[in-house]
């Protein structure tokens, strides 16, 4: 009988089931993450949002390969929770996030403050901030802002533009650095 339940299980499977109880989020990128090259085969998210109370800890990708129910989660949690609509949430932007709280060594969960945005909800925001873009990334699924308790702005932007694979913004008035996988640029202090 466990003959047949051991020539059932894949290695992938198996690399799944290992990689909830002991992942090291060692993403391995194809670009500027070159440096990591070889550092492992899984990538890890973990965020919580204030407005939801929601949270997430999971890994989304394993042996070069995403997992699609991974990120059917990411994409729920990074909704527009004020019109409670979801996109598609660009692989690369995780990947930066991923990344960018890897190098970091940070072991607490972003604080998602901004995620997907509706073109409704970008342009109310819009109306009561000059920093909020018109075309803004959000809006397509390829941007966060996100806050760190045991980092600095500066830490992360600096984690986040080590990548050089997107735009990085420091917001440290309002403690937050934004990330998206955008033209490579940098903004704020």
């Amino acid at each position: 009988m466990s003959r047949n339940i051991s020539a059932n299980l894949s290695r992938r499977a198996l690399l799944g089931a290992f990689a909830a109880t002991a992942v090291t989020a060692t993403p391995v990128y194809s670009k500027a993450f070159g440096f990591l090259r070889g550092a492992g085969d899984i990538r890890r998210i973990k965020m919580y949002s204030g407005r939801t109370g929601e949270k997430i800890d999971l890994v989304y990708w394993i042996e070069g390969e995403y997992i699609r129910e991974s990120l059917d989660e990411v994409n729920h949690f990074m909704r527009d929770w004020r019109q409670n609509s979801a996109r598609r949430i660009d692989t690369r932007a995780i990947d930066i996030m991923s990344a960018s709280h890897n190098l970091m060594d940070a072991t607490e969960p972003y604080l998602l403050l901004s995620g997907y945005r509706s073109p409704k909800t970008n342009a109310m925001l819009r109306s009561r901030s000059r920093s909020v873009a018109k075309k803004s990334l959000h809006m397509e699924g390829q941007a966060a802002d996100l806050r760190l308790g045991s980092r600095s702005v500066g830490q992360m932007a600096r984690a986040a533009a080590s990548c050089s694979s997107g735009g990085v913004g420091r917001y440290s008035r309002a403690n937050f650095v934004h990330m998206d996988c955008g033209p490579i640029r940098t903004w704020g202090r």
